[in-house]
């Protein structure tokens, strides 16, 4: 299993390498106002995917932060609640 998730790994990256290789014309990249950008087509694929990567991962922050505090203020509360003097159930012995 373990050699054949190098394998897999290997296929990906010279898949992508091959990519890389096959797209290296120049591409125009227009922005706002005439400005111009001229840059390698993988270069402006590899950004464009950096970019929505980042992207993502701030828009999801504050839920992120979110579940974080909410899972700490239950932990929090499990471990100062007060132990019960009753018997466990048979289903929570595993029985």
């Amino acid at each position: 299993m373990k050699y054949l998730m190098w394998l897999l790994k290997a296929a990906i990256f010279f898949t992508l390498f091959a990519f890389a290789l096959n797209n290296q014309q120049a591409v125009e990249v227009h922005f706002f106002f005439g400005t111009l950008w001229q840059a390698p087509l993988v270069l402006v694929v590899l950004l464009t995917f950096a970019c929505g990567l980042a992207m993502g991962i701030l828009v999801m922050m504050p839920r992120w932060w979110e579940k974080r505090s909410s899972a700490q203020t239950h932990a929090t509360a499990a471990n100062l609640a007060p132990a019960s003097n009753t018997p466990p159930s048979p289903l929570q012995q595993g029985i």
